[in-house]
């Protein structure tokens, strides 16, 4: 079954689609199929380079993220539909309204939630991983994130954080209105971090 219908019947049977909605979905959905392809294609995983399945919770988490997010852009309200069809399937939080990088992936991805911050470009994310804003002197800031980063399970990286590129966060790491070099591989919570350098 093609990622697109499987789609279309979720969101009419679950979240009442309208036709009108059905038509914004589908104006769109070539669109999101390209971006989801070129977001996996990054990676070395042959399941991630077949054709785009709704029974991948990766492929299709990723899809779903993009539909909702040309969705968004245009302006239709099928994309707060898209977004929580997303978080019921895949248990995970990916608003519309984030930028995630051209290359994005992500493993078991339940109970993430990616908030807003710049990702750069092939950024990798496990289970239980949390990136988000913090209020520092009444202004709400958000993360920087480099390329080639990889968050390992239940790791979080809050605030005025600024994360080099080629960079490891180690499981249960807590990164905390922090800068990290590249090449790092990243262990604790701050403020008292472990840094080590990548020999890799």
């Amino acid at each position: 079954m093609k990622i697109e219908e499987v789609a279309v019947y979720q969101l009419r049977n679950i979240f009442m689609l309208t036709d009108e909605e059905e038509k914004e979905v589908r104006s769109v959905t070539a669109v999101a199929e390209e971006k989801a392809k070129k977001a996996l294609s990054g990676f070395n995983n042959k399941y991630l380079k077949a054709e785009l399945s709704p029974f991948n919770s990766v492929i299709n988490c990723n899809y779903l993220y993009w539909l909702s997010n040309e969705l968004y852009k245009i302006g239709s309200g099928a994309a707060d539909k898209v977004y929580y069809l997303n978080k019921m399937l895949n248990s995970v939080d990916l608003f519309y309204a984030i930028e995630l990088p051209e290359c994005w992936s992500c493993e078991h991805p339940l109970s993430s939630v990616m908030g807003r911050a710049k990702y750069g470009d092939h950024f990798f994310f496990y289970q239980g991983c949390t990136v988000g804003g913090n209020y520092n002197n009444g202004v709400l800031e958000y993360p920087v994130i480099g390329d080639n980063v990889i968050m390992y399970s239940n790791s979080k990286i809050i605030g005025n954080s600024v994360i080099g590129s080629n960079t490891l966060i180690a499981a249960n790491a807590y990164i905390k209105n922090e800068t990290i070099p590249d090449n790092s591989i990243v262990f604790g919570q701050s403020p008292a971090l472990i840094i080590k350098q990548r020999k890799d």
